[in-house]
């Protein structure tokens, strides 16, 4: 059974523009109020002049990203997009190009310090890739999304994988990021295959924070989870409370998938594709193509098929010249008794050349302007002069982004010493 091209299709290509396209159209202009595609997205004659209200040097911007992406430069024609202004002229556009090169796709990682790192695969791996996902997901008749498709998880589930559980007749994919969490269950039918992040599942059992729902998974609803690591205890609420089972995937946006797990299970299990070498992992494709996998982490090895992540292998930055640590700085922040978490990061270009910090106050925490003087003063004693953020933001949890990820935060001129 041949298999169409994934950007033959309207929608899954649709789809794909939108999200992208609105990602970069709200890092150019943050204040935007534009609201977000709804679960039916952008129609073909949505405007993105006059509809979006981008002006001509966001077009042109808009249109790069959308180039680089689906490496539209290969196909000649990508000069068409700026003689467009609608959705689907884009559609079109893109298209045309796809037609005469789809080898290859290009996506960015979250950048929440900046425009995120572009990230190039060939399209037969990825290929390769939703079918074993198909062959780990038998029976799935229906895809719930809450991430957005030009995501590298996105992509895979939501554009390329409901191709291979329907063949010649892709399974329907309904996008639920614009409905309440909370409600899922009602929305949940027998063959369901659910998408989604740690950020998106505790709000499943636990909206807004609040006590565990109760209840019980709905029968023949399988979840998964990805983009960050998902606690034992969610993954088990959620299995009792929400679906039948719920599987963790692990890689990045550089490598795509590397292995997978049940969520009662111990160890990640290599997908067959991966063959370790080493400290490092490699795969050839059905072209013999031989590709080494960019790791984000250390992987600690159960055997020589089954793994656990290490910890990130990129966590030192450079302050003034100096090697700081972020994360060893939140570990510092979080043994303050006013804070109940923290993030840390290196500031933007536009913000200054420093590390910022962004505090979530413990219970009982005094107030606002108390706690700024606090903590300040905490980190003049607790941390060298490289090591100390320089802004500080406060709220009641830390911000993350649509893919439930942490997200960076602006910052004013630096307040601190």
């Amino acid at each position: 059974m041949t298999i169409r091209p994934w950007w033959c299709d309207d929608l899954p290509l649709t789809r794909f523009i939108t999200d992208l396209v609105f990602r970069q159209f709200t890092r150019l202009r943050p204040e935007s109020r534009v609201p977000p595609p709804s679960s039916r997205g952008w129609p073909p004659d949505f405007a993105l002049d006059d509809d979006l209200g981008a002006d001509s040097l966001e077009l042109l911007s808009l249109s790069s990203c959308l180039v680089q992406a689906l490496h539209l430069h290969r196909g000649g024609i990508e000069d068409y997009l700026l003689a467009r202004r609608t959705l689907g002229g884009w559609v079109e556009v893109c298209q045309a190009s796809l037609a005469r090169f789809d080898d290859e796709i290009t996506f960015l990682t979250s950048g929440t310090t900046g425009a995120g790192k572009p990230c190039q695969h060939r399209l037969e791996a990825l290929e390769e890739e939703a079918i074993r996902l198909a062959a780990l997901l038998p029976g799935r008749t229906r895809v719930l999304s809450a991430v957005p498709a030009h995501h590298i998880y996105g992509f895979l589930f939501t554009v390329l994988l409901p191709r291979h559980l329907g063949g010649e007749t892709p399974v329907e994919v309904l996008d639920i990021r614009d409905r309440a969490p909370a409600l899922l269950r009602a929305l949940c039918r027998s063959g369901d295959l659910v998408v989604g992040h740690p950020t998106f599942w505790r709000e499943t059992v636990a909206p807004s924070g609040g006590r565990d729902i109760g209840g019980r998974g709905v029968p023949n609803v399988v979840g998964v989870t990805s983009t960050a690591p998902c606690p034992a205890v969610l993954a088990a609420s959620v299995t009792g409370n929400v679906t039948e089972r719920l599987i963790e995937l692990y890689g990045s946006s550089e490598t795509a998938g590397i292995g997978w797990r049940n969520a009662s299970d111990v160890g990640f299990q290599l997908f067959p594709h991966w063959m370790r070498r080493g400290e490092s992992l490699r795969r050839t494709t059905a072209s013999g193509v031989v590709i080494e996998a960019e790791l984000q982490d250390s992987l600690h090895w159960l055997d020589d098929a089954r793994f656990l992540p290490a910890g990130r292998l990129d966590g030192v930055v450079q302050v003034g010249g100096i090697n700081v640590c972020p994360e060893l700085i939140r570990k510092r922040l979080l043994d303050h008794p006013f804070v109940a978490d923290a993030a840390v990061r290196p500031m933007t270009s536009s913000e200054g050349n420093r590390l910022k910090a962004f505090v979530v106050p413990a219970p009982g925490a005094p107030g606002d302007a108390e706690l700024r003087d606090e903590i300040e003063a905490w980190i003049e004693r607790a941390l060298d002069v490289a090591e100390r953020p320089r802004a500080l933001s406060f709220g009641a949890a830390l911000p993350v982004d649509g893919m439930g990820k942490l997200a960076d935060w602006r910052v004013s001129v630096p307040t601190m010493r």
